[in-house]
């Protein structure tokens, strides 16, 4: 009996340390300025995307053909497309997109990679050999290319797309969380846990997750950009938003098939679009580095 309860208390302050961990991360992303300017305009497009109805100045669909690629005014700010339509209005309701089109792909790949990885990560053996093989043959396939053939099955359309840029993101997670995992796994108070009778799914959600949030995270940020930039490809190709809604791809395309008409139409989606990859990257790197820091110190 003595023995269980040394082993019980034993790893009790191991437990306490990934929350004193994440407190010491967050402390020191608040201190970075470049976190807190692109955190925040992450902020601010999810608030525009919510409130698009409230704050947009005009119908992003309606079309009035005499005012067609006309500059910026009082009436129409950002100008008007080859259609007529009001572009700041489109912009603001193309924000919508930009958030939920890399949540779809970034939610799939969470859900294909992440169980996998833990799993590879905790058993090991001919699990982590057939995930593995599985892994690399996803990760061979271009993303853009696969995307293109699913929706060639499918049909063009914002899910088809993202799902299938979802299912080429998933071995880029499940690589990040197998390796930490693993990490993790070989950790004192893994097999502390094991010990005292712990459950393969209590030692993963209590000891396992909480350690390795912090790369999945960066990962994460990182793939939301990527995804973004694939939605606007697609869109850009006529594969993804379809007509009558607006991405900021399809209104890059509309410009660029008016460019010597309208050559500073490209501007706001382009630059739109820059500064929301931008800030997810940003973001994503000042999550590595603040967990960098912290470990070192």
């Amino acid at each position: 009996m003595t023995a269980t309860v040394q082993t019980q208390a034993g790893p009790a302050p191991v437990v306490g340390t990934p929350r004193r961990s994440r407190t010491g991360v967050l402390a020191v992303l608040v201190r970075r300025p470049s976190f807190v300017v692109a955190a925040g305009f992450l902020v601010f497009l999810v608030l525009v995307a919510a409130l698009a109805p409230l704050i947009a100045p005009h119908d992003p669909s309606a079309q009035v053909l005499e005012d067609r690629l006309k500059g910026p005014s009082w009436t129409h700010l950002l100008g008007t497309d080859d259609l007529g339509r009001d572009v700041l209005s489109r912009l603001i309701y193309a924000a919508r997109l930009a958030i939920l089109a890399p949540l779809i792909s970034v939610g799939v790949a969470i859900v294909l990679g992440v169980p996998a990885g833990l799993w590879a990560g905790m058993r090991r053996g001919w699990v982590d050999a057939v995930t593995g093989r599985l892994s690399d043959t996803l990760l061979s396939l271009p993303g853009l290319a696969f995307a293109l053939a699913v929706v060639a099955v499918l049909g063009p359309g914002l899910v088809n797309a993202m799902v299938a840029m979802g299912i080429v993101f998933a071995p880029s997670l499940y690589r990040v969380v197998r390796g930490a995992t693993l990490a993790v796994a070989e950790e004192s108070y893994i097999e502390s846990a094991r010990a005292i009778g712990c459950s393969t799914g209590r030692t993963v959600r209590v000891h396992v997750l909480p350690n390795i949030a912090a790369p999945f995270l960066v990962q994460v940020t990182i793939l939301m950009g990527v995804a973004l930039l694939a939605e606007a490809s697609l869109s850009f190709l006529g594969l993804g938003v379809q007509p009558p809604d607006s991405s900021w791809g399809s209104m890059l395309e509309v410009a660029y098939q008016n460019q010597f008409a309208a050559p500073l139409a490209v501007l706001p989606a382009g630059t739109a679009l820059v500064l929301t990859v931008l800030s997810f990257n940003t973001v994503g790197d000042s999550i590595r580095d603040a967990v960098a820091r912290r470990r070192d110190s």
